[in-house]
């Protein structure tokens, strides 16, 4: 479903939208189809930060751990 809405930018970031709004007319047929997939492009971009950020607490929480496990795998190998 979608929404009606109004909003407020600069003259310049419309300009710019329009540039591109009308030299890709299959990608971005509108303005608003261009803001909507800028809009779910930006959103997704904040979820993938905040899921590498979680990763990387994970890892630092875990380092000792993960450390002295790849140390005792190296014990394993072989001289080449």
């Amino acid at each position: 479903m979608k929404v009606k809405t109004s909003i407020t930018l600069s003259e310049s970031l419309v300009e710019a939208m329009d540039e591109l709004v009308e030299d890709a007319p299959e990608q971005f047929p509108s303005r608003s189809v261009f803001l909507e997939s800028a809009a779910w492009a930006f959103i997704e971009r904040v979820r993938r930060a905040e899921r590498t950020e979680r990763d990387i607490e994970i890892i630092n929480r875990r380092a000792d751990f993960l450390n002295a496990e790849t140390m005792d795998a190296l014990t394993y190998q072989v001289p080449l």
